[in-house]
């Protein structure tokens, strides 16, 4: 008998980790129990362990802001806008994949269908605004952390800002070495191909190695340099370390009812930003042909790309409205 209690108990508590960590601290040994309990009564029951899943995906949603189910006010607007980074961060991290890919073919020959031109004037455009709302989004949240930092009272901030400052110091260095290997240097010139600059299109091109096809071909993957293999495998993991030392540090942080209505602003910005280079992406996919010499062919990574782009354009409109929705409309009422 002891035996199938402890078993039922084991089971309770897998059953139980699909709940968010924080949930768990606080109720999770009281519900294994009563989980424990039932299971050992009813050993097989489909519905019971797909209403705690089910459960348990809700409650994981909630605390990053995502449920139907709101948080407090200031908590909602700070989760909220912290899920839309990281779902901004995935979006780029693919968009920009696409858009190094474009920039070669652009570097070499001007495109022959008007897809394609009008997907690269739009994706540049939305770049230059993207990144120009990342920065002015990172400077309250950065001077917040200095500010603490002086005084003494970053308790808790001095890992995620570390692990941020590592991942994004790997990924600089890194893409800087490896973007002398662009292989748009020696393009021939025409009228517009001056939209792009060199250095900013190698740099790029170079972060985003890793989201290649190449993966799915061992053999053609083999043929590359040790070294460039390598930084295929090490630029995800310095992204990874970026984005979640940025979100825990943004966590962390009691930021203002002001500072947050003011994130929540350019927050709005940053999701129409992201739905016009969809919109490029997708007149590039549809419309735009493969170009002089096959340069501006669109393959099967790229429609792989656009899909995880609109997955995570609908995240980040979720968030935006939930943060707008539950928490700056108290914030400003």
């Amino acid at each position: 008998m002891s035996g199938s209690s402890d078993e039922a108990l084991r089971r309770a508590e897998r059953l139980v980790r699909w709940y968010p960590k924080g949930w768990r601290s606080h109720y999770g040994d009281e519900f294994a129990e009563l989980l424990a309990a039932d299971i050992f009564e009813r050993p097989r029951s489909w519905r019971r362990d797909a209403d705690v899943l089910k459960s348990g995906l809700v409650a994981r949603l909630t605390t990053v802001g995502l449920s139907g189910h709101a948080l407090e006010p200031l908590d909602q607007v700070r989760t909220s806008l912290v899920t839309l980074g990281c779902a901004a961060a995935v979006f780029l991290a693919f968009g920009m994949a696409m858009w190094a890919q474009l920039t070669i073919g652009w570097q070499w020959a001007e495109p022959n269908t008007r897809g394609t031109f009008a997907a690269m004037v739009v994706m540049c455009a939305s770049v230059l605004v993207l990144f120009v709302v990342m920065a002015l989004a990172a400077v309250p949240i950065a001077g917040k952390v200095v500010t603490l930092a002086v005084h003494r009272r970053a308790k808790g901030l001095v890992r995620p800002s570390m692990l941020f400052v590592a991942g994004l110091g790997v990924l600089v260095l890194g893409a800087r070495h490896f973007a002398n290997g662009w292989p748009g240097t020696g393009g021939h010139p025409w009228f517009h191909q001056g939209l792009v600059p060199g250095g900013v299109a190698a740099f790029t091109w170079a972060s985003t190695l890793s989201v290649s096809s190449y993966w799915a071909h061992p053999g053609a993957l083999g043929s590359f340099p040790i070294g460039e293999v390598t930084w295929m495998a090490v630029s995800p993991v310095a992204m990874v370390c970026l984005v979640v030392g940025a979100a825990k540090t943004a966590r962390r942080l009691d930021l203002s009812p002001r500072v947050l209505g003011y994130e929540s602003c350019l927050a709005h910005v940053a999701a129409l930003g992201m739905a016009v280079f969809l919109a490029g992406s997708c007149s590039w996919i549809f419309d735009g042909g493969s170009g002089p010499q096959n340069l501006f062919h669109p393959g099967a990574i790229d429609v792989a790309e656009v899909l995880a782009m609109t997955a995570a354009l609908a995240v980040a409109f979720r968030a935006t409205h939930r943060a707008h929705r539950d928490g700056l409309a108290f914030l400003t009422g």
